[in-house]
């Protein structure tokens, strides 16, 4: 590390991710080197081994660093590690564990963020997969149709955004907006941007780096994320009194839409929305196919139809389930 280099805090959230650690780990170590930087782990109690192999790689490398997440949730996870470690620290980088990234990935994020000057350099976030399913819902992801073309879905030449994928934050910014949310355990990135904006901090979305990320290997976990994400986004319309955009309106018609067809057998009329929603999604998976010669990622509209049901029923659970009473000043 330069003279000029500022200091960097790399946190790694994670929970049973025994799969992956080991390599991350050994892939951040020479980053760190570069940046003088210190690798938290930040471990919620994995019971597949996770634990042993970060306390190892910790053994060979005091830059590693395993600290214990009591609450599991990968929002308190980052304010556990930022409180404990980030005093001397400029940057905080955030890497979610199930994920790959460049070798460069941490240079050059820091690299933006003395160029543009930004409080948050977030990144593209591209989906990849082995299996048939994990393919096909990579595909989804990957398209405007499963996403409704989400800016950090899709790859940047660089440029100022509202949200992204979070990469890197000022450390004197994020305490200054009271780091993450706790009660977030989904959506609590976007919620962060919102308060990193209304304090009138800017965010550069990366023209240089992104990250991959490897989606649910099943439908019911794709679904079942989806949920949790639909209840985050709904809470945070609920918190700060904002409107849903555009694309996150059209999927909230899909749990209406599911069920109007409960009354299909009484008014044939009933079923018409699920099935123009349900050709789409299909058609699109098959296009998709066919247009890649991939027979395999034919499930995509399969999948597009799971992701938007799973945000749908979360979205509309958590806004009519009871709200706790907002103080009053």
């Amino acid at each position: 590390m330069t003279q000029s280099t500022p200091s960097s805090l790399i946190v790694v959230p994670c929970l049973n991710e025994a799969a992956h650690i080991g390599a991350l780990l050994e892939q951040l170590r020479p980053a760190a080197a570069r940046l003088g930087a210190r690798i938290v782990v930040v471990e919620g109690g994995s019971a597949d081994g996770t634990q042993a192999i970060v306390e190892k790689a910790a053994a060979e490398d005091p830059r590693v660093i395993l600290l214990a997440n009591p609450k599991r949730i990968q929002s308190a996870a980052i304010n556990l590690a930022v409180s404990t470690f980030g005093d001397g620290a400029d940057y905080l980088i955030r890497i979610d564990a199930h994920g790959g990234y460049p070798a460069d990935y941490c240079d050059r994020l820091v690299e933006e963020a003395l160029a543009t000057s930004a409080d948050s350099v977030v990144v593209s976030m591209l989906t990849s997969g082995t299996g048939a399913v994990q393919k096909a819902v990579a595909a989804a992801q990957n398209s405007k149709l499963g996403t409704g073309g989400s800016k950090h879905r899709h790859m940047s030449a660089g440029e100022w955004v509202d949200h992204g994928h979070h990469a890197l934050m000022r450390i004197a910014a994020f305490r200054a907006v009271g780091g993450y949310d706790e009660s977030f355990s989904h959506n609590e990135d976007a919620e962060l941007d919102h308060r990193l904006r209304l304090a009138g901090c800017r965010i550069w979305m990366s023209g240089r780096t992104q990250m991959v990320y490897y989606p649910r290997s099943t439908l019911k976990g794709l679904f079942f994320q989806y949920l949790g994400y639909g209840r985050g986004r709904a809470k945070n319309v609920l918190k700060h009194r904002m409107m849903p955009k555009l694309r996150q309106m059209i999927p909230l018609l899909v749990f209406p839409v599911v069920l109007l067809t409960v009354f299909a057998p009484l008014f044939v009329l009933a079923a018409v929305p699920f099935l123009i929603w349900a050709a789409v999604c299909l058609g699109y998976g098959v296009v998709t196919a066919i247009g890649q010669r991939n027979p395999a990622i034919a499930l995509a509209g399969v999948s597009a139809m799971v992701m938007h049901l799973g945000w749908s029923v979360g979205f509309w659970l958590q806004l009519l389930s009871p709200q706790p009473a907002r103080e009053v000043a």
